[in-house]
């Protein structure tokens, strides 16, 4: 299964894949660090060192699934109650690639015949768009999402002993990090993986069953 894991960090969405299906993954991320580190974490994974969002544009036909996970800072509810924060314009990609997705794939003769899943936070506004809300994350997709998608839960409020919590939690030593960004902003950013696996999942028995369904009338 050929998979395209958009603004990829560390994969914390990817790390159970192997257990779902033989998959072919295409990494992006423009952060060389983390690029390196995800390279060393999935060692089959092609991994792309390039804008994301320009990568989805102009590759979206070669996949089966495609994970977008934009950043998310001027999305997040801190946004909008922390008056410490600089003021920003919401970054307005995510919407572009959901409604790039959600075009492509529709219609019988669609240009995308994959499954899609684009990953942010719970705004500080009203989405634009409708979603599914599961847990603290918002999913936006062509295929119907399960109510649970992990059992796992973890509260994240701050404080000296975070990252360190976060490392349990996600499986992954982020002290190796020694890039410019923050760790506990890198740990916070991944998805829980049974939440990755749970979703590649559901996508797959779709599909599945749309192709048995197609099968059929012939």
């Amino acid at each position: 299964m050929k998979i395209l894991n958009l603004y990829a960090c560390l994969g914390g969405n990817r790390y159970k894949w192997d257990e779902v299906t033989n998959v072919e993954v295409t990494a992006v991320e423009w952060d060389e660090e983390l690029a390196r580190m995800y390279q060393e974490r999935f060692p089959n994974d092609k991994v792309v060192v390039a804008d994301a969002h320009q990568y989805l544009l102009d590759h979206y036909k070669e996949f089966d699934f495609i994970w977008s996970s934009p950043p998310c800072p001027t999305h997040s509810r801190a946004r909008g109650w922390n008056t410490k924060v600089e003021t920003k314009y919401p970054d307005m990609k995510l919407y572009e690639e959901i409604i790039l997705l959600e075009t492509v794939s529709k219609g019988n003769d669609a240009r995308f015949k994959g499954k899609y899943v684009v990953e942010n936070v719970i705004p500080y506004y009203e989405p634009l768009i409708p979603a599914y809300k599961r847990g603290r994350h918002l999913y936006w997709s062509n295929f119907n999402f399960p109510n649970v998608l992990s059992k796992r839960h973890i509260t994240i409020t701050g404080g000296k002993d975070e990252v360190k919590k976060l490392c349990k939690f996600h499986d992954y030593d982020f002290y190796t990090y020694k890039g410019k960004q923050p760790r506990n902003k890198i740990a916070r950013n991944l998805v829980d993986y049974e939440a990755g696996k749970t979703i590649l999942e559901t996508a797959i028995g779709i599909m599945q069953k749309e192709n048995t369904e197609q099968i059929s009338l012939f």
